[in-house]
């Protein structure tokens, strides 16, 4: 079985910033919404899944917060219009056939490697649909990373990519088990955890090439030899052993519903009704027709087709 994994919050985010001013006729915003269902209805065609969950950021684990108290104090506060949709989104989301999953003081990616790791441990595949470098450390053979993103399509007339093991290695220079070594040493910006000064990618991934997995070393730096490069380690090893902790993932947490009951299952009438709320066109279009399939499979009265007074602009 194919298990999706979808990081709601990236994928909000994203679909908010990529497609501005959208708005349905009562002046509801509507441009994350458009955006974030598009995408979910490709990675659906894309990958037919049995299951699929969308995981949703719901605080930060203490763990994090303690180690270092300005763990992502950078980032800014949405625009105003944003929060409301991702409301929308965990509202609708199950109407589609997706689960909408997360647990208290706990980051979208934990939840994920959670699920993940379940499901290869039950023999699935594992398919993530996220930007979060963290993940990639679960990249194997049970485990890919969805991605649309064009440097990492294989050729230009293929729309997908699924990222393995060996594609992680190719990018960061080390397998994907030592993605977290790499951020350890150049700490990470978007979640304001501070790396060695001037130890870069680049620098990060050639140190575990050189020298293995960073607790194999670390507390002997003698062992490398770039004197310049040795003291900003020796300066930074503090920093450097508490960011491994940091970037960590917390891989069994309990899980909020078990694995077997994420099966994908719309439910076309709510699908419909929401879609005509949003007035998303061509997917509402999408939708009914595929209701209709699904009707006639069941042998079922089929939900009417749409009318040209209901073909909305989006």
């Amino acid at each position: 079985m194919r298990l999706l994994l979808i990081d709601g919050s990236y994928y909000a985010f994203r679909a908010f910033f990529a497609i501005r001013d959208l708005k349905n006729s009562a002046g509801e915003p509507t441009n994350a919404l458009f955006g974030f269902l598009k995408a979910m209805r490709r990675m659906l065609k894309d990958l037919q899944p049995d299951l699929a969950a969308v995981i949703w950021d719901e605080g930060v684990p203490k763990r994090r917060s303690e180690l270092q108290p300005q763990y992502k104090a950078n980032r800014a506060e949405p625009p105003p219009e944003l929060p409301p949709q991702i409301a929308w989104l965990h509202r609708i989301i199950p109407a589609f056939g997706l689960h909408g999953l997360s647990l208290p003081d706990t980051e979208a990616d934990d939840l994920i490697a959670s699920y993940a790791c379940a499901a290869c441990s039950a023999g699935h595949e594992c398919v993530l649909a996220t930007n979060d470098k963290d993940l990639l450390a679960l990249a194997g053979p049970q485990i890919k990373i969805y991605s649309t993103n064009k440097p990492d399509l294989p050729a230009p007339d293929v729309q997908f990519a699924l990222i393995d093991a060996a594609a992680v290695e190719a990018k960061w220079g080390v397998p994907p088990e030592c993605i977290h070594d790499v951020l350890a040493l150049t700490g990470d910006s978007s979640d304001n955890i501070p790396g060695v000064p001037g130890v870069g990618q680049k620098t990060a991934a050639g140190l575990i090439r050189a020298h293995g997995r960073l607790a194999d070393w670390i507390d002997d730096l003698a062992r490398v030899p770039n004197e310049k490069l040795r003291a900003k380690l020796a300066a930074a090893h503090d920093q450097i052993t508490q960011n491994r902790e940091m970037v960590r993932l917390d891989r069994d947490l309990p899980l909020p519903k078990p694995l077997e009951t994420l099966r994908v299952e719309p439910d076309y009438p709510a699908v419909i009704a929401e879609l005509e709320r949003c007035e998303f066109r061509g997917l509402l279009s999408e939708y009914r027709a595929e209701a209709r399939r699904a009707a006639e499979g069941r042998g079922q009265p089929a939900p009417p087709k749409e009318t040209q007074d209901e073909m909305f602009p989006f």
